[in-house]
């Protein structure tokens, strides 16, 4: 029997009562099914159970299955690190990019994404534990690269997204969290129009809701562990 109908039941239960306990409308956090690595028919079996938006991190897994399931109406959102060379084929097949992290490849977003279809809805990715193998631009740079996304023509930046070091402590994650909220309200500060935090995953969703997340990205605790 497959368990993902049940187990996606499970993860919108824990969705409402972080929100609740936020004192947040549960309505206004999206819950984005993580896919990655998993076959279409586990997507084909979430989507049976009511789940729209879904995201892949790697391009050469993500195009089969969008184009199995192009029939049906799936919101995907790459959420992987962003290649030059792959920034066409995503900005045609995707609807929303979290990693944006430099100003070339949000160009290059631009310049491809189809004339007929609406504007990509991207996020910047902003690196706040510091690792230099995690992608996304440092706090300093931001304001900089966002006023230059805001402007591209065929892009809409949405907001923010940020992965805490997954070995840091409870203090630590919340302080990233946090410290991502803040980040946000000071580019609406400076008259960005952005609503957008993508953060928060299967083992730190409640941590991030308290904290504003309104795109919580959740794999495992739907899918499964991955192979």
């Amino acid at each position: 029997m497959n368990q993902i109908p049940e187990r996606l039941m499970h993860v919108r239960e824990r969705i409402r009562r972080a929100a609740m306990a936020a004192s947040r409308p549960p309505d206004e956090i999206m819950l984005l099914a993580v896919s990655k690595t998993k076959p279409a028919s586990d997507v084909a079996a979430a989507y049976g159970a009511g789940q729209r938006a879904f995201g892949e991190n790697y391009l050469q897994d993500a195009l089969p299955k969008i184009r199995a399931l192009a029939d049906n109406d799936i919101e995907w959102h790459f959420i992987g690190r962003l290649q030059g060379n792959k920034t066409a084929d995503i900005s045609r097949h995707f609807s929303w990019v979290h990693g944006i992290d430099s100003l070339k490849h949000a160009r290059q977003l631009s310049t491809h994404r189809p004339a007929d279809l609406p504007p990509l809805q991207v996020c910047i990715q902003v690196n706040l534990s510091g690792e230099d193998s995690k992608g996304g631009v440092i706090p300093t740079n931001l304001n900089a690269l966002a006023t230059e996304v805001a402007r591209l023509p065929r892009l809409r930046l949405r907001g923010l997204m940020t992965m805490p070091d997954p070995n840091a402590d409870t203090a630590r994650r919340d302080a990233a969290f946090a410290g991502l909220r803040g980040l946000l309200e000071s580019l609406r500060a400076a008259g960005l129009d952005v609503d957008t935090l993508s953060m928060g995953m299967s083992g730190d969703m409640e941590a991030a809701i308290r904290e504003g997340a309104t795109i919580v990205r959740v794999g495992t605790d739907i899918f499964g562990a991955r192979d």
